[in-house]
């Protein structure tokens, strides 16, 4: 299984500080938790498809810039 969450979360904060926002403008803008944010931005949370929609609009994205040349960290199957 492969886990995107990582870099994107990379992703959103890179164009976040690019644009000079903190977490709570971004999530202002996007109409969104400041900590829900944090947590996408962490790669513990994982949003769904109008999530990401926001927060492209609030970084003056395309949808597809937000997930451009996103690579996936391999997760490792437990055996049990």
């Amino acid at each position: 299984m492969q886990d995107f969450r990582a870099s994107f979360g990379a992703r959103i904060r890179a164009r976040r500080e690019e644009l000079g926002l903190s977490q709570e403008q971004l999530a202002e803008r996007a109409n969104l938790h400041w900590t829900y944010v944090s947590g996408i931005e962490r790669g513990v949370r994982n949003p769904g498809l109008n999530t990401i929609g926001q927060l492209a609009q609030a970084l003056d994205w395309a949808l597809t810039d937000a997930v451009q040349d996103l690579s996936a960290k391999k997760k490792s199957a437990r055996l049990k």
